[in-house]
């Protein structure tokens, strides 16, 4: 049985009513991005390019997990991770995937992650909201 990845968080009552003040005046003064980044809320998201990216990557690793015929359960035994996990990262539904777990996820199939770095295109600058 693999071990499962997340944890089940217990938040205190003091947690629970802080995250419904914030929920409530999101609702009340639906902030823009802009807002939000400028107030220092709220950090730039990454470029749509790198998110599709990840995203190309983790559909790569689930082609290579399928091409050498294992199972999520045979991943799972091999990553500690349970299938479900295994399953939401595959298929870009995992919130926030660290590198730790993509490394994990590579290393199971016997693989590892490499990385380079490349000039931006001018179209791929990241704009700068905070200067508004």
């Amino acid at each position: 049985m693999a071990k499962q990845m997340h944890r089940n968080r217990t938040f205190t009552e003091e947690e629970r009513r802080q995250h419904k003040e914030i929920r409530e005046r999101f609702q009340r003064e639906r902030p823009s991005l802009e807002s939000l980044v400028a107030s220092g809320e709220y950090t730039t998201p990454i470029p749509q390019g790198t998110y599709l990216a990840i995203l190309a990557l983790l559909s790569e690793l689930r082609r290579v997990r399928e091409n050498a015929g294992l199972s999520l359960s045979e991943m799972a035994d091999r990553t500690g991770m349970d299938k479900a996990t295994l399953s939401r990262l595959e298929t870009g539904r995992h919130d926030n995937p660290t590198l730790a777990t993509i490394c994990r996820y590579a290393d199971g199939l016997g693989k590892r992650l490499l990385w380079s770095f490349e000039d931006k295109s001018s179209e791929e600058q990241m704009p700068n909201l905070s200067a508004s």
